[in-house]
């Protein structure tokens, strides 16, 4: 008994003063606490106290951004010192999860006493006591000593300390606005002055001073200091005072009586002299509406249509509505809009409450002591209100019975802190904001809002800096909005920036936020900061909660579904559906779709921002999991996808966590579209993470797909990022087959000179490690550039070198791929005979597999063999084919190509209507198809077409273009085709000398490659 009494005796008598310099005291010892790092610790714990402090922030605290590589083991030692230091110090300092947290008792700290004075002042104002509230706010007043650790603390130390001093000041300027209204006047200058002299820029101090002067007869006085402050304004900031300032500067000009002091307070009522019951003034509590309320059309109409139901009090269809949204969203502003909207249909009264479930240094109200406030709000006498919870629910919903009342309940933390103020009465209503859906609020109508529209965004923007510079800048502004995600708290954050920074250009700001790594820091002013709105939301989650959130903010790209995200957290489906929810249910998430999940861009950097030193190794574990989903995930995917395709191993144990199931093609299909970007982006995570083998592996996959969707930027992208990576990695077998995958590319996009060097080098790496299936890739891939660059005898020896090896490997799939190249080149060398051979002998290899998309290409290739051969019949039959295989997912570019052959072959053939359809169509996919070759032959082949049909001006202008991007590429091929039908429709149009210059050029370039004018055109002036 006696060490539990010595134990309490010694931890009463600890105390701990952070508002100035640092103290920490044991009864009447102050207590040495070590060095700076030491001081910096305790600082930053005592800041937040009953909240977890990561050790990656207390890192930040003591070194800024620059720790050493041991920074993490000397905060443990620091904190270790610390216990030692302190009496008790283990019961102070306590670890929790992932860091620390401070734990003190009443009394033992000066910031708690601070905060706890504000709320005693803000409830005697709610109750309508202004001298309890004087007596409040001197109060907390007299704790401050100084800036926090004098100015001394790190830089996010002095964020927080500024902070802080914000609290003091505006508790300063609410006890001098209450000392004047109690009528004190003479009393408050001198102190009035010694402020503003801390803070001359401060309009609102200048106008407490200006209002006690006039007061006292200095009328001049009180006009020069406004003088002063306005010359003050317009020098440093370059604006004028505000209107409040400006009104009050008008009002002492004319003498308004609106100035004049109180008179003396009321005695208080005799019994005798009481007001009857009901006849008192009906409370009202509600916060000032915001005069430059912008947006949220919809949501404001729906949110008091449900109140009034549509017809006023008499049709009221719920007493209970809720308002839930992530922080920074606008819940209050929304809400407290809609209450002053419907404010007269509650007569009896219209009451706010904060209930301070997230907000900074807080706890969150308890229901007894919200209730307490509620009841003396109403009128009801102290000594009447009981002291348990139960008993003050019951008066409550009593006293409220028969009455018509509005109570907006704000800001709270779960649905223990809302039940028991809800009311009996069906005349009243209820409303509540909270960062989390209270789903066991029965009865109630949610509204979820998220961030703002684009056009209401714009719009705030506007309202808060004016539309001159917004009409000055409205590309950037577009993108500052974008940058803040649409988000109301960073909106504001940013426009009142611009708005005290008038120098500052939208763009300049745009340039700042474009900084990831430091947009959560530029969205702060004043009290209000992103990163601080979401910690809170952040914090009241339990351990496992927040870690997961820290490690599914690894995710690269956009949305995630529940098996990346069990691979993230090393999880089953189910677990990951669980955490995911809940993280929906606090708006820490989005819900774009069902099973998918995705996190606002703030959100997602202060996700990012949790990652820190302790948390390394598992965070690399966890990116390490998502690559080997995603890796064995795309390799089943191609499986279904991509018949016949070599399976190679990748040096990586397979992902053996939930996997989606493929039932066919189209459902893998499917998965790879709807996680294209996730996987594009997986590529460069791995990258970065230094996770070279994931990185090439991964690519091999997902280029396969990007090849057939023709997305060949990407796919060149992702091939010089993985190339990169073999190299780093060393593995020369690995680099071959990146390095012809890459020419792969090369082709699509007409990078001809990058895209033979890269597959010179693939082969001649393969024929060195014997790789022969690499070899004959990239010798497919050689003859291919060399055959678009018109070099067809060198073409054909690498082809048939290809088509050799490839048989020799029996793989049928890559035999045909390179089978439709020969076709080509025997097509554009004018020898028809020979490539129709080489299509048919790849069309008869597809009959043992499903390759759809060279299919396609070998049906097409036929066809213009046939062409060639006067074969229009049997052209049309195998371009039927090739036509009845495409669907939505087909590459463009092969589409296109079918359909302009298509057109030309059925405008031959007497089928004008069809032929147009066809030319329509593959000129609008061939402009979309991300390939310049096939763009440019498309576009050669749909100007034959018009010269047919006598379009000679269509004619001219799609060959003059499919010329310039032929030349950009060094197609010679197309090049020499284009300058041959500018020549044709030049000639038409009456141009002789434009025609023969053309057609000198056309025909240099055709002897150049030794072959003769284009198939089609033969057949044109057949």
């Amino acid at each position: 008994m006696s060490e539990r009494g010595d134990s309490e005796r010694v931890a009463a008598t600890l105390r701990f003063n952070i508002l100035g310099p640092l103290e920490a005291w044991s009864g009447t010892t102050r207590l040495r606490l070590g060095g700076a790092i030491q001081e910096r610790v305790l600082t930053t714990l005592l800041l937040e106290p009953g909240r977890v402090v990561p050790v990656a922030r207390l890192v930040q605290a003591a070194w800024d951004d620059d720790p050493p590589a041991t920074a993490p083991h000397q905060i443990r030692k620091a904190v270790a010192d610390l216990r030692r230091r302190v009496p008790q110090g283990g019961r102070v300092i306590v670890t929790d999860g992932p860091g620390y947290r401070a734990v003190v008792a009443d009394g033992e700290l000066d910031l708690s006493e601070f905060a706890g004075h504000l709320r005693d002042a803000g409830r005697a104002v709610f109750e309508g006591s202004p001298r309890e509230a004087v007596e409040a706010l001197s109060r907390a007043l007299v704790l401050w000593r100084g800036p926090v650790m004098a100015d001394t603390g790190s830089a996010l130390i002095q964020a927080a300390g500024t902070t802080l001093d914000e609290r003091r000041l505006a508790a300063a300027e609410q006890l001098f606005e209450l000392r004047l209204g109690l009528g004190e006047a003479a009393g408050l200058i001198g102190d009035l002055r010694d402020l503003i002299a801390q803070k001359p820029l401060r309009e609102t101090l200048r106008g407490h001073l200006m209002l006690a002067l006039y007061r006292t007869g200095r009328q001049a006085e009180a006009l020069e200091e406004y003088r002063k402050v306005r010359e003050l304004l317009l020098e440093e900031l370059g604006i004028d005072p505000g209107p409040r300032l400006a009104e009050l500067h008008a009002a002492i000009l004319r003498e308004s009586p609106e100035l004049a002091a109180p008179g003396p307070p009321l005695q208080p009522p005799t019994a005798s002299a009481a007001p009857a019951p009901g006849r008192a003034e009906p409370p009202c509590s509600l916060p000032y509406d915001l005069s430059d309320f912008t947006g949220r059309k919809q949501e404001l109409e729906a949110l008091v249509d449900c109140i009034r139901g549509g017809g006023g009090p008499a049709r009221r269809t719920s007493r209970i509505v809720a308002i839930d949204g992530m922080g920074g969203s606008g819940k209050t502003t929304l809400a407290v809009r809609a209450a002053h909207q419907v404010a007269a249909d509650f007569p009896d009264g219209q009451l706010h409450l904060d209930l301070r479930g997230f907000t900074p240094g807080e706890s969150p109200l308890p229901p007894a002591t919200a209730l307490d406030a509620l009841l003396r709000a109403v009128g009801t006498p102290g000594d009447r209100i009981p002291d348990d919870l139960q008993g003050r629910t019951a008066l409550w919903r009593s006293t409220l019975a028969q009455r018509q009342l509005l109570l907006l309940v704000d800001n709270a933390l779960d649905v223990g802190q809302v039940l028991p103020l809800l009311p009996a009465s069906h005349g009243c209503l209820v409303l509540v904001t909270s960062r989390a859906r209270l789903v066991d609020l029965d009865g109630a109508e949610w509204f979820s809002i998220g961030p703002m529209s684009h056009e209401d965004s714009m719009l705030l923007i506007e309202e808060v800096l004016g539309s001159g510079r917004v009409t000055a800048e409205p590309e950037a502004t577009a993108e500052l909005v974008r940058l803040c995600g649409s988000l109301p708290l960073a909106l504001r954050i940013v426009a009142a920036r611009l708005r005290n920074r008038p120098r500052w250009t939208v763009e300049y700001l745009v340039d700042r936020l474009r900084d990831e790594t430091r947009r959560l820091e530029e969205l702060s002013a004043g009290e209000r900061s992103v990163a601080a709105s979401l910690r809170l939301s952040y914090q009241i989650m339990d351990e496992e909660h927040r870690v997961a959130f820290r490690i599914l903010g690894l995710r690269p790209g956009g949305d995630i579904d529940v098996y990346a995200a069990a691979a993230l957290l090393g999880t089953d489906r189910r677990v990951a559906e669980l955490v995911l929810e809940r993280l929906l249910d606090v708006h820490l998430l989005q819900q774009p779709a069902i099973g998918l999940y995705r996190f606002h861009d703030l959100v997602h950097n202060f996700a990012q921002s949790q990652c820190g030193p302790d948390s390394a190794q598992d965070d690399v574990e966890a990116v390490r999991r998502l690559l080997d989903y995603y890796l064995t995930t795309t390799e089943t995917a191609c499986e279904l996808l991509f018949s016949g395709r070599r399976r190679r191993s990748t040096g990586i144990p397979a992902y053996r966590g939930d996997q989606p199931l493929f039932r066919d093609a189209a459902d893998a299909a499917d998965w790879f579209d709807r996680e294209h970007a996730n996987l594009v982006a997986a590529i460069s995570l791995a990258h970065r993470r230094g996770l070279d083998r994931h990185t090439v592996c991964l690519t091999r996959n997902i280029v396969f797909r990007l090849n057939a969707r023709g997305q060949f930027k990407e796919f060149r992208d992702v091939g010089r990022i993985a190339v990169e990576a073999a190299r780093r990695l060393g593995d020369v077998a690995l680099l071959g087959v990146s390095l012809s995958n890459l020419g792969v590319a090369c082709w699509k996009l007409g990078h001809f000179d990058e895209g033979l060097a890269v597959a010179t080098e693939a082969r001649d790496v393969a024929v060195r490690l014997r790789d022969r299936h690499t070899e004959a890739h990239g010798e497919s891939t050689i003859g291919l550039l060399l055959t678009v660059l018109g070099r067809h005898p060198e073409a054909l020896v690498h082809l048939e070198r290809a088509i050799t090896l490839e048989r020799e490997l029996d793989i049928p799939r890559a035999e045909a791929e390179t089978l439709t190249n020969l076709s080509t080149l025997y097509a554009q060398w004018g020898k028809c005979e020979e490539a129709a051979a080489a299509a048919r002998q790849a069309l008869e290899l597809h009959r043992g597999f499903d390759y759809r998309d060279n299919h396609v290409m070998a049906l097409t290739d036929l066809a213009f063999a046939h062409i060639g051969l006067g074969q229009y019949d049997d052209a049309h039959q195998r371009l039927e084919q090739a036509r009845a295989l495409c669907d939505s997912s087909s590459p463009p570019g092969d589409v296109a190509l079918a359909l302009a052959l298509s057109a030309w072959v059925a405008e031959c053939m007497g089928r004008p209507a069809p032929a147009a359809g066809f030319a329509r169509r593959a000129l609008e996919l061939a402009r979309v198809s991300g390939s310049p070759t096939r763009q440019a032959k498309v576009e050669n082949l749909i100007g034959e077409f018009c010269r047919r049909r006598s379009e000679h001006d269509k004619a001219l202008s799609l060959h003059t273009h499919a010329h310039e991007l032929a030349t950009a590429i060094g197609y010679r091929a197309e090049q020499a085709r284009a300058l041959n039908g500018m020549a044709d429709a030049a000639e038409a149009l009456g141009d002789t000398a434009l025609a023969l210059e053309h057609r000198a050029a056309a025909r240099e370039l055709f002897d150049a490659m030794g072959c003769p004018v284009p198939l089609v055109d033969d057949r044109l002036s057949a």
